[in-house]
């Protein structure tokens, strides 16, 4: 399960940082950027694959958000210790 979730927040997330990479510089040029008001002294594939790590990223904090919102209270509240070994507060239902 855990793996299953991992890939929903990779997947769409690489995808979209594709898809950012392709859009923002077919409107920008890397060796016209400026970082603190200093050029970036930065080859164009650094800068592409600079960025496109930081697209992915971004993207997957929000996919990841989004599939922590998209549990149920089942799943969030649930105890992941088998019923013998649940301390007093954990919850009766579900197990791991």
């Amino acid at each position: 399960m855990k793996l299953q979730r991992w890939m929903w927040i990779t997947w769409p997330a690489f995808l979209l940082a594709c898809l950012l990479e392709m859009l923002v510089f077919a409107l920008v040029d890397p060796q016209d950027l400026h970082w603190f008001g200093q050029p970036v002294e930065l080859s164009r594939q650094t800068v592409y694959t600079l960025a496109f790590f930081a697209f992915w990223a971004v993207s997957m904090v929000a996919s990841g958000l989004t599939t922590l919102l998209s549990q149920s209270p089942f799943e969030v509240n649930r105890c992941p210790l088998p019923a013998s070994d649940r301390p007093d507060g954990c919850p009766k239902q579900g197990t791991c």
